[in-house]
């Protein structure tokens, strides 16, 4: 039954093509095209910079591809991604309540699984853009390199692959992360505004909560600052993973309280929303 659901879910996300653009498509695309505009633009500046750098004896290093996957997999998870993916988590949470559709949805399968078919279509959604992101990144690279007749390489050994695929697995746990905030919020107040919004308003409140934190004499690691701010949990785990001979050593105990944090915002609110769904009165939604 819940495979059912799963079909049904990501055949209705399928076809609404509004969605998919905007969640999947247009934060690539316009992160490449901006890009590459900015570089055409610095590219006035560089004769003069050549000239300093000859006289200084510096020679631009070639791009190296490899590390350039590694560093655009660090940056997948970034706020234009994970505000446009709430658009469309927003539309598969709220969509039912919106169009009056769950009274006739209802009876087909059992509410969990209807929920959690909902969830399903999200994780692939999400999984979606961060390709797209990653694949169009990767394009404008060497659309950048020729613009500055920079030399390419690549060049990419084990512990870069791992990195990559940590990278990869951490910003999509953090995109679902922030996206069940969205599904508690549309559950709890049956509004498609509100999945957007509160989400959105939570995420600005951490931001500023974290400095406002520190100025109460929390300390960054502390278990309130990392069980409040899953976001700068998911910056200790990217840390982590990042890693390297300059970076300092992230204590055990440290990584245990930040994926308590980004596991337990992600789990809690899916539950929240579960309980709140079966005691809804659906009979007129």
């Amino acid at each position: 039954m819940l495979a059912d659901a799963i079909r049904a879910e990501g055949y209705r996300l399928a076809r609404n093509r509004t969605a998919v653009f905007w969640s999947v498509l247009f934060v690539p695309v316009a992160a490449m095209i901006l890009g590459i505009v900015i570089s055409w633009a610095a590219k006035g500046n560089q004769a003069e910079l050549a000239e300093v750098s000859a006289e200084l004896g510096m020679v631009s290093e070639p791009l190296n591809l490899g590390a350039a996957l590694v560093s655009n997999a660090a940056a997948l998870a970034g706020g234009p991604l994970l505000l446009f993916v709430l658009i469309g988590a927003a539309t598969l949470f709220a969509g039912d309540y919106r169009w009056e559709t769950w009274r006739l949805i209802r009876a087909r399968n059992r509410r969990a699984n209807l929920i959690l078919a909902k969830v399903a279509a999200l994780v692939v959604l999400a999984f979606a853009a961060m390709v797209a992101l990653l694949i169009f990144s990767m394009i404008g690279e060497p659309i950048r390199a020729t613009i500055f007749e920079r030399a390419m390489t690549f060049s990419l050994d084990g512990e870069q692959i791992g990195a990559f695929l940590g990278l990869f697995g951490l910003g999509w746990l953090r995109v679902i992360q922030f996206a069940m905030i969205a599904l508690l919020a549309a559950v709890a107040t049956r509004s498609l505004l509100a999945a957007l919004f509160i989400p959105m308003a939570l995420g600005a409140a951490q931001a500023f909560g974290a400095p406002m934190l520190g100025g109460m004499g929390l300390m960054p690691d502390s278990w309130t600052v990392q069980l409040l701010l899953p976001g700068q949990a998911f910056e200790v785990l990217k840390g982590m993973i990042l890693g390297g001979e300059g970076a300092p050593a992230i204590p055990v105990a440290l990584q245990v309280k930040a994926w308590i944090s980004l596991i337990g915002w992600t789990v809690l609110p899916l539950l929240a929303a579960l309980a709140i769904f079966e005691r809804q009165d659906l009979s007129k939604e």
